[in-house]
């Protein structure tokens, strides 16, 4: 169950943000898709493993950095647009994890 969601989660976060970079979706619903995936979390009694996965830190990396820092630096920091970016293409399946992503569960 705990991979199912980290899984999933992956996929529709991928979603949100590609469609925030190409201007399909505003960045509100982008951070509500954030806040509602954090309070589906913590409804979950979930049993999962004591190390996060490279795929897991990622995941929490990105949402991390998409809460972090505000709109204007999402829109127009290339390098921070493009270590986003890097995470995607491994949440897709290209290429190994990037070394700065560090998150942890919430």
């Amino acid at each position: 169950m705990f991979e199912h969601f980290i899984d999933i989660k992956s996929q529709q976060l991928i979603y949100y943000i590609s469609g925030y970079f190409s201007g399909r979706l505003a960045y509100s619903e982008l951070h509500l898709f954030i806040w509602d995936t954090l309070e589906e979390w913590a409804q979950h009694k979930l049993n999962y493993p004591l190390e996060c996965s490279a795929q897991e830190r990622v995941f929490w990396h990105l949402l991390h950095q998409l809460e972090f820092w505000p709109e204007p630096y999402l829109q127009y920091d290339l390098q921070l647009r493009q270590s986003i970016q890097d995470c995607l293409r491994y949440l897709k399946g290209y290429g190994i994890a990037p070394k700065n992503c560090v998150g942890i569960r919430p």
